[in-house]
């Protein structure tokens, strides 16, 4: 016999096997000694197993035979592992532009829409109903209307802090494309895609920037029934457009007189894809005419809000920055029920089961759909967009340079208003930020590798 021995490292698992000329046999045996440190104990201990075995199974080998020993040693793993370090990593990757001429990927996986699709089509050929649950079919969720009046609230108590924080907080906006900066002055990182920009080698052209550049007008049409008729292209202004936020708590439960919604007591019922009964139709109640809720809107709120005192400063940063992770926890948790779609390739946003037919599209290959809109399903960045900007760590020092780009962080706009407003940096958002990182000087970035 001609032994072949591996061995790894110190391991209590051992695995072993044997081939000769007429069997191959495959041995494991575990070894739970913790007193063996050496190699050649734990390869004598396993050649008397080795042996055992082959006389137990009455194994001989000729002169002409060859038996061969292979031994390895597998590592243990350590299967406790740090939570901390698995949801906060050290640094983060700064998220991706999409593309433009392209489509938005589906957040649900086509495979299983078209499963999902292909079930529901087969009950439809038999007759079968499709069995609805709330609030699919039309009935309002209990558990889910205190969610709604709590996002509502802290959406006017960001909307206030966000308007007070911009008279302390200077806030600039490129006027040719969308970037937004928060800083004293304006930086230089060169990447501005907007008109002209070959001219002005991609430098941005700053302005003083506002609310709606910090939280992005994304509104929805408001339907007094969202399972009724279909907003046709004709008729979309006979709809109001308000946030997209607000347009879900309401359909989510929350009261409001300016905009009332239909509160079924019966579920619909749906065959397939067509409703075949959905309690008749209501007339949604007159209502006087420009009938806004300011409280509920960006519109001109930098004037209806005064500048704050400068001790009063750091508070209204904390309560804004907690209204805006009330406002992503609710909409997040809301549109885990509730219906919500966005086209593949603009910003469009409609909230309830299907979207309407309004032919206002004009990105990526719109003469192909009649300017019809690509809905699928939404988002929470769709809908409540963050606007990631860089963050900057020293604001009296000099502004952001395209050439130590790699080396700065980026955070939502909020939340870098209210950190360079006195606020505690947010656990989640320091590996997106690179607070570790220490950014080198212009003449040292060329010598980091």
């Amino acid at each position: 016999m001609e032994p072949v021995l591996h061995l790894g490292g110190l391991s209590p698992t051992i695995l072993g096997s044997f081939s000769t000329h007429k069997h191959h046999i495959a041995y494991n045996w575990s070894h739970q000694s913790h007193n063996l440190h050496t190699n050649d104990r734990i390869s004598s201990l396993f050649f008397e197993k080795c042996h055992q075995f082959q006389r137990k199974h009455k194994l001989h080998c000729g002169k002409k035979s060859r038996t061969s020993i292979v031994a390895c040693f597998h590592p243990v793993r350590d299967t406790r592992r740090n939570k901390k370090c698995l949801t906060h990593p050290q640094n983060t990757d700064l998220p991706p532009v999409l593309p433009k001429q392209k489509k938005k990927p589906f957040p649900i996986p086509l495979k299983k829409i078209l499963e999902t699709s292909r079930a529901d089509k087969k009950l439809a050929e038999k007759g079968i109903e499709k069995l609805l649950e709330p609030p699919k079919n039309g009935l309002l969720v209990p558990d889910l209307v205190p969610v709604a009046y709590e996002v509502v609230d802290a959406w006017k108590i960001l909307i206030k802090g966000l308007s007070q924080l911009l008279h302390v907080i200077p806030v600039h906006a490129c006027s040719e494309c969308g970037e937004v900066h928060v800083g004293p002055t304006g930086h230089e990182i060169q990447t501005c895609h907007g008109p002209n920009s070959a001219n002005r080698r991609s430098f941005h052209l700053w302005v003083k920037g506002s609310i709606t550049d910090i939280l992005l007008p994304i509104e929805s049409y408001h339907q007094f029934d969202p399972y009724g008729t279909r907003i046709k292209h004709e008729t979309r202004f006979d709809y109001d457009r308000i946030p997209a936020v607000v347009e879900l708590c309401i359909q989510a439960g929350v009261e409001l007189p300016e905009y009332p919604s239909r509160r079924r007591t019966q579920p619909i019922r749906m065959l397939g894809k067509k409703v075949i009964d959905r309690g008749g139709t209501i007339e949604p109640p007159k209502m006087p005419p420009h009938s806004e809720v300011l409280e509920l809107d960006t519109h001109r709120a930098l004037e209806r809000f005064s500048c704050p005192a400068e001790s009063d400063v750091v508070g209204i940063a904390h309560s804004t920055l907690n209204a805006y992770e009330k406002v992503r926890w609710g909409v997040g948790k809301l549109m885990r029920k509730y219906s919500v779609k966005a086209c593949g390739y603009c910003s469009e946003v409609h909230v309830g089961p299907w979207g309407h037919n309004a032919k206002l599209c004009g990105e990526f290959k719109h003469q192909w759909r009649d300017g019809k809109h690509g809905w699928q399903d939404a988002t929470v960045d769709e809908v409540f967009p963050p606007n990631y900007v860089w963050h900057v760590r020293d604001l009296k020092g000099p502004p952001l340079k395209s050439l130590l780009k790699r080396f700065y962080g980026k955070a939502p706009v909020v939340v870098e208003m209210c950190v360079q407003a006195g606020a505690v940096v947010p656990r989640k958002y320091r590996p997106m930020m690179r607070l570790d990182i220490v950014v080198p000087d212009n003449e040292e970035a060329r010598l980091v590798a």
